[in-house]
């Protein structure tokens, strides 16, 4: 008798272990790693599971397994690759195989399980019902069943659930819950000839058939016309196309189909765009960057990560041009990241000309439909499937079968950072490891590395590749410091300008150039202040200040997006004088139409670009100098190119410098470096004015010098002085509770069961800057681990001390994760 197969899964739970299932014997040849099948999991609950591991031998204990109820895929849709990267970001970063799960696959793909209400035919309806009920029983008898949501619908209430309760003790109903699977291909109508027409003689008799219904006659004469007597001999056509060509109802149509002359059909069709050819894109490097080439396919030999550091505005995308193509020569494809999903509709553009459809973009604005094609479409490898992938962070864990190249674009980037939910994984660090599983060159691009990296590099962990002309030989822009102190105090600013930006922007506008104004505030004011007392306006969820949006009439919490109506007078001391205080992207751009009122404004922050196509409808305004002056948050800092830019200014450096955060003047640099990188891009020298009240402070000195090695070697002697990040590694604890004191209470235990085994490597517990957040109050606790202590083994103990904390009494519904590498 052969051995009972046994099948491991992982469930789409945080759940930090993985569940055995029997596998019934008519399911053993079809049993595949990788593949989801259906599994009940507790009393009512069905998921859809993935294959981890098949294997003969039973789980130790004296209980009884479940079978696995059904099979969903003939084939794998998770690769052993991936199975491998994700079995590393568990571990590495303290989560669940299940966490990951959820994470990499799009939604469609996770099946979920709901309750199904159908009526029991066994029940009689009586008069001892009441309105309600009877009418959502004879519902149910018509429809056969329904579920919670379209029951609350059809009762008109929130909730239905006291009603089901009195149905179901009454045996009225039955309940059962049903796996829901919300991908459906996308399915187009066409129109063919009926089977039974096949010769030109029956089509010819058809004709003849309905030669006296004049509107029948000219449709069908119509469709003959585009399909059978077509040069290119179609088959079908689609079902609006035909009838809107023919100028023809629908019920004229229909009569030809009762006449078995024609049929409609539904056929499936993809959702992605497959219309763009390459048009021979021919691009000659400039001699730097052939160097370039040369080095980093040398530096690729060394089966090392590379670091690509080259000035902004060197050509950097080129050179990756030129190395997709040689990679997708040899029939390998290509993952291209991105930092923002806004940067993908610039590159892409530049990727099609070069590429055609072997381009695609992957992201997640991407409706559910589409993400779960393109997954395919990678996966299935096909000649026609795309070859280039760009995406942001969540394209690392598509399913590559042939990865001959990985880019990521703006490492430094704390984007690649996924902070909630978990896995909290840096997109990064993981197309590193990628790297190392499929055996492929990883290439890491930055005009300011971040710090880590380039440690790495300095200690030959990293190839170091080195490209410091712009291209063309543009020169650097010319960087000059506003003194916001200076100008207020002799009442030289020009509302929000310095002379010297307003200069720029002035001469910038008369020239017919455009300009770029930078801050990292949206709203029209951070907040609102009562003059007499000082009473702030707050968020009732969370404990930050409510931020002042114009545009939208209201006050606004950028945490928790609660909302409420501008306060009439103060809620302390009633006085009507609340003023607001300091200033957001809108109180520029209304400020900028009063000062220039000759010149075309638009904003790019959250608030203008949450629509899918509203970031790309600003490039392209922009790029086509429809706008004079953009205004933007850090969207505008990010790899975009334009021509015509030439003046920069960042109004407020002062906030950058001054945030709580031994990563601030880190950031800071590569930020103002960043931004000013948009200036002078083609044709002449750029201009960029940093506004702050700082003026002599070493890091403005070091962005304007663009002395990135100055700023590095200084914060590695604090960094190292303090035990800090490359030297150690951080893991931040993050504990929350609805209740003050349960908080303190758990975070105090943490804290005290982690010290006796890491002893002062703990800081904390503390309350972080904001210290709740929808209602959750939160404390932190750190860890700073040396780089010589064994990681897997530390961050076990403390998986362990987490759970043996939540497991004591009174510290129910207290909520605790680690954040392995916080940026």
């Amino acid at each position: 008798m052969p051995a009972q197969m046994f099948a491991d899964v992982i469930l789409p739970l945080p759940l930090r272990d993985k569940f055995t299932y029997l596998v019934a014997s008519g399911f053993e040849p079809k049993m595949k790693v990788g593949i989801r099948v259906v599994v009940q999991f507790g009393a009512r609950k069905f998921f859809s599971a993935l294959v981890f591991r098949l294997h003969h031998q039973r789980p130790d204990g004296d209980f009884e397994l479940k079978e696995i109820d059904a099979i969903l895929d003939q084939e794998p849709i998770v690769n052993q690759a991936q199975i491998i990267a994700w079995e590393w970001v568990a571990d590495y970063y303290c989560c669940s195989l299940g966490e990951v799960f959820k994470a990499a696959l799009p939604s469609a793909l996770k099946l979920e399980s709901q309750s199904a209400v159908s009526f029991n035919p066994n029940f009689e309806i009586t008069e001892s019902l009441n309105g309600e009920e009877t009418a959502l029983l004879m519902m149910l008898q018509g429809k056969g069943q329904a579920n919670i949501r379209e029951i609350n619908q059809f009762l008109g209430k929130k909730s239905s659930y006291a009603t089901l309760k009195i149905l179901l003790e009454k045996n009225a109903i039955l309940m059962e819950e049903k796996l829901k699977d919300s991908y459906r291909p996308k399915t187009l109508q066409v129109v063919s000839l009926s089977d039974t027409i096949s010769s030109s003689e029956e089509i010819e008799q058809a004709v003849e058939m309905i030669r006296k219904a004049r509107k029948q006659s000219e449709l069908l004469e119509y469709f003959l016309s585009e399909t059978v007597f077509h040069q290119e001999q179609k088959s079908n056509l689609p079902k609006k196309e035909l009838l809107e060509q023919a100028g023809i109802s629908d019920a004229v149509l229909k009569a030809l189909i009762d006449k078995n002359i024609l049929v409609v059909e539904s056929v499936e069709v993809g959702r992605l765009e497959m219309s763009h050819s390459a048009d021979q894109y021919l691009y000659e490097l400039n001699e730097a960057q052939e160097k370039t080439l040369l080095e980093l396919k040398k530096a690729f030999q060394t089966k090392r990560p590379v670091l690509l550091h080259g000035v902004t505005s060197s050509g950097k995308t080129e050179i990756y041009i030129k190395l997709i193509e040689e990679v997708l020569a040899e029939g390998k494809q290509v993952l291209y990241l991105v930092p923002e999903i806004g940067l993908t509709s610039q590159l892409i553009t530049r990727l099609k000309r070069a590429f055609g459809d072997r381009a695609g973009i992957y992201h997640s604005k991407f409706n559910d439909a589409e993400r779960v094609e393109i997954w395919f479409n990678i996966l299935q490898n096909k000649k026609d499937s795309y070859q280039v992938v760009v995406g942001a962070r969540s394209a690392v864990f598509l399913p590559f079968k042939k990865l001959g190249l990985i880019i990521v674009d703006e490492e430094h980037e704390n984007s690649y950072k996924q902070f909630d939910p978990a896995p909290r994984y840096n997109a990064r660090d993981l197309a590193v490891v990628l790297g190392q599983i499929h055996q492929s060159p990883v290439l890491l691009g930055t005009a300011t590395p971040s710090f880590e990296s380039y440690f790495n590099a300095k200690l030959n962990k990293y190839a170091l590749v080195e490209l410091n002309e712009r291209f063309q030989g543009i020169e650097m822009p010319e960087i000059v410091v506003g003194n916001i102190r200076k100008a207020t105090r002799q009442k030289q600013m020009k509302s929000l300008l310095t002379p010297a930006l307003f200069e720029e922007v002035r001469l910038a506008l008369e020239n017919k150039e455009q300009v770029i104004l930078f801050q990292n505030r949206r709203g029209f004011a951070p907040y609102m202040q009562c003059k007499s007392c000082g009473w702030i306006p707050k968020c009732t969820n969370c404990d930050v200040s409510l931020t002042y949006h114009k545009f939208r009439a209201g006050l606004v919490c950028h945490y928790c997006g609660h909302t409420s109506s501008l306060p009439a007078n103060c809620s302390e001391c009633h006085s009507e004088d609340i003023q607001t205080r300091g200033f957001g992207t809108e109180q520029i751009e209304e400020e900028l139409g009063l000062l220039f009122p000759e010149a075309s404004i638009a904003r790019m922050d959250l608030d203008t670009t949450r629509a899918k196509r509203s970031f790309e409808q600003i490039i392209y305004k922009f790029e086509n100098r429809q706008i004079d002056i953009l205004v933007g948050t850090q969207m505008v800092t990010k790899g975009l190119d334009f021509d015509h830019v030439r003046v920069v200014g960042i109004l407020n450096a002062d906030q950058l410098l001054n945030y709580p955060d031994f990563r601030s003047f880190e950031r800071s640099f590569q930020l103002m470096a960043q931004v000013s990188g948009r200036a002078g891009r083609k044709g002449k020298r750029g201009k960029v004015v940093i506004q702050t009240s700082q003026a002599t402070h070493e890091v403005l000195q070091e962005v304007v010098d663009n002395n990135f090695i100055q700023l590095f070697n200084r914060q590695m002697q604090e960094r190292k002085l303090f035990h800090y990040p490359p030297y150690f590694r951080l893991i931040k604890i993050v504990i929350k509770h609805k209740n003050r004191d349960r908080l303190d209470l758990g975070a105090t235990q943490l804290a005290g069961l982690l010290r006796k085994q890491f002893r002062n490597q703990v800081l904390g517990p503390e309350y972080p800057v904001v210290g709740r957040i929808q209602n959750w109050y939160q404390k932190e606790i750190w860890l700073k681990l040396g780089k010589n202590k064994a990681l897997n083994q530390s961050k076990q103990m403390l998986m362990d001390t987490i759970d043996q904390v939540k497991s004591l009494p009174n510290n129910t519904g207290l909520i605790v994760y680690a954040d392995v590498d916080p940026m």
